[in-house]
């Protein structure tokens, strides 16, 4: 069904540059209104820093407008690896649709162009940055974690059994099976590539050669990796955002952003929760490549160690306060006059958090093995610039993570995992 959308809409689009972008603008409303009528003086800067799309930020006296595009390749790659333009379609849907349920922490979308694969959504505006650079740059976040753990707990618990019916459930999962492509993308990224000799794998050679081939012969890692691969195609739980790292965040001290939902779709939701946790025990495992004499880090590798610690603690009591307030509403994973008791539903909770939480360390590992050894790595590690300190980070982050992924199991807390952490970093 993908494939024959858009070969239906192939005619009708075209990749615009800042002329053409203009000319679109000024016929197409929904656009024109956000900046104000004023069309003749824009400021237009294409800053599409990812590896998939173009993005333009869009300025006149009088309003501001983001606009994303989607290209029918992987931009980082080029034309020689063919991607499908409908991913913005379901990013557009995913955003509107979390945008519904958590609208403090997702930016609203102003026009969807499904032929042109384009979204007008809303620019967030300075002091707001990536969150993946300001960690870099070791600015402290002190509500990220209470607003991610609001964000995650919100998305994946009213898009999951536990509060929807069968029936409204898998209509849900049925609008986004479409989104395949991206799926499989990472399916092959994630789960497949970093395990065997793959065309686009890369590691910070010559300093990691023997730490990647120790990956793809460690027997015992691709037992679980396969586990994991299985359950991230197969167990449509919750509507994901699919890709929810440090790059997917916008962030001030006191605001918190979440763009880019392109892989959206119905999976585990182990899968977003260990996506931002596992992207921020890498920023903790960066930081030494980052210390200096002026600041040699160590506080702030605390503060991300409290991050981590409060997003899944925070997660968890938001997650099932949300489950005990709608506990007799329409969601048919448990049922009411099964579960009768309130000692039973908490001992199904304990079981049911219990089994996120590991799904969330191993989702988690395995996003960070795939940022040192496979394709798309981290900014994190990459703006170190000597290679053997960038090497020594990233291999105690890797060593880390296949021991998280195999062990997950054995932790009972995030506290636990705290200092499993802090066992591999240097002192």
């Amino acid at each position: 069904m993908a494939a024959a959308a858009e070969e239906q809409q192939q005619q009708g689009f075209r990749p615009l540059d800042e002329a053409s972008l203009v000319a679109y603008i000024k016929a197409t409303p929904a656009l024109a209104a956000r900046l104000g009528g004023r069309l003749d003086a824009l400021t237009i800067k294409e800053v599409g820093d990812g590896n998939l799309n173009f993005v333009y930020i869009v300025l006149s006296d009088a309003g501001s407008v983001v606009i994303k595009q989607a290209l029918p390749y992987i931009r980082c790659v080029g034309d020689s690896w063919p991607m499908t333009r409908e991913r913005a379609y379901f990013e557009a849907s995913a955003l509107q649709k979390h945008r519904a349920l958590c609208p403090d922490h997702v930016p609203e979308v102003y026009h969807f162009d499904r032929a042109m694969s384009l979204i007008g959504m809303r620019y967030i505006e300075p002091p707001h940055i990536i969150l993946r650079k300001g960690l870099i740059a070791g600015v402290e976040y002190p509500l990220l974690a209470e607003h991610m753990a609001d964000y995650m707990a919100k998305t994946l618990f009213f898009t999951s059994l536990l509060y929807n019916s069968t029936t409204d459930h898998k209509k849900g999962v049925a609008q986004y099976c479409d989104n395949v492509e991206m799926c499989r993308l990472t399916e092959q990224v994630v789960f497949s590539d970093p395990y065997m000799i793959a065309k686009y794998n890369r590691c910070t050679s010559p300093f990691l050669d023997n730490d990647a081939a120790a990956v793809r012969e460690d027997a015992e890692l691709k037992l679980e990796i396969a586990e994991l691969k299985s359950m991230f195609i197969e167990r449509a739980q919750a509507l994901l955002h699919g890709d929810l790292h440090t790059g997917s965040i916008m962030v001030t001290p006191d605001s918190t952003q979440v763009i880019d939902p392109e892989f959206a779709f119905y999976g585990p939701m182990g899968f977003d929760i260990g996506a931002f946790l596992g992207n921020l025990i890498l920023a903790y495992f960066s930081q030494d490549g980052h210390a200096d004499q002026a600041n040699d880090r160590k506080a702030y590798k605390k503060c991300i160690l409290k991050t981590i610690e409060d997003s899944w603690n925070l997660f968890h009591k938001k997650f099932v306060q949300l489950w005990n307030k709608h506990k007799d509403g329409n969601g048919e994973a448990y049922l009411p006059p099964i579960y009768n008791s309130s000692e039973l539903l908490s001992l199904a909770q304990k079981k049911y958090m219990t089994s996120l939480f590991h799904d969330s360390l191993g989702f988690g590992a395995a996003k960070m093995i795939r940022r040192i050894v496979g394709i798309a790595h981290v900014e994190d590690f990459e703006s170190i610039e000597d290679a053997s300190k960038r090497a020594s980070c990233e291999r105690r982050a890797l060593n880390c993570a296949k021991a998280i992924l195999k062990g997950r199991r054995q932790f009972e807390s995030i506290e636990q995992v705290i200092v499993h952490v802090q066992s591999f970093a240097r002192d």
